[in-house]
């Protein structure tokens, strides 16, 4: 297959130290054509960055992930801000809520998600979204900012998808959707709008059946498109050209 758009990677992650660049060779000859790398603070954000101006079809993204939104200082945003002028630098992300593992405070993440949906607002970028069993507050910020952007790895239910494409942002789906009594993401599958839906991921985590307890990569994309592609009743490679179009117009590229 080619044509594959990863719309959120992790190759600043240090379980891709050993072969980073061998390993990026391989993914580009596998047909993909794009990817996305997320920050979740400022050192990975600037990792980022450089794998962006190192690679001609990596594109950085720059934010303060939820988990590390307590460690987070106001000059930590004012630097993530300065890197989001880099024309390689094409979102505001990683962002968003974390319930399940609150490894910051409450009050703390939404203070920092805020922060940043305003400073996309004030840079004119879309803004990549981390929502983990916070549907409600993260709804209702987005509902507050309107920004342009996407929901990653979606976990909400098919109605919240429909909320969420309402707002004019996007859904993205990785690995999850091949899992074993994947009944949420194989439902949203169904109903995302063709023009709202992204393909990611999440890599080195989420990765797709039959790969389970592997490093994810790019190029282990097409298992999750044949799972979508079923579900929509199209082909995987059509999959693979829409989310490929999506993103483009997404993150302007």
């Amino acid at each position: 297959m080619n044509n594959i758009f990863d719309s959120h990677a992790h190759y600043d992650d240090e379980r891709f130290s050993p072969d980073r660049d061998e390993l990026l060779k391989r993914v580009f000859e596998s047909g993909v054509i794009g990817i996305i790398n997320c920050g979740s603070d400022l050192k990975s954000s600037i990792t980022s960055l450089n794998l962006a101006q190192r690679y001609e079809n990596i594109y950085a993204a720059a934010g303060i992930h939820p988990h590390e939104a307590e460690s987070a200082g106001k000059n930590d945003l004012l630097l993530i801000a300065d890197l989001l002028d880099s024309k390689k630098c094409v979102a505001v992300g990683e962002i968003g809520l974390d319930y399940h593992y609150d490894f910051s405070p409450r009050d703390i993440q939404k203070q920092i998600f805020e922060e940043q949906l305003k400073i996309a607002k004030e840079k004119d970028l879309p803004v990549i979204i981390h929502d983990r069993e916070a549907h409600e507050d993260t709804m209702e910020l987005l509902k507050k900012y309107q920004p342009k952007g996407v929901v990653h790895c979606f976990s909400g239910s098919a109605e919240m998808a429909k909320e969420v494409v309402k707002l004019g942002m996007y859904i993205g789906l990785g690995g999850a959707v091949t899992f074993k009594n994947a009944k949420k993401p194989v439902s949203v599958a169904a109903v995302v709008p063709e023009d709202k839906l992204l393909i990611e991921t999440d890599c080195p985590y989420m990765t797709p059946v039959p790969h389970r307890g592997e490093r994810n990569d790019s190029s282990l994309i097409p298992f999750t498109a044949e799972v979508i592609a079923c579900v929509r009743g199209i082909t995987a490679q059509e999959v693979l050209d829409i989310t490929a179009k999506n993103a483009k117009e997404l993150f302007g590229i």
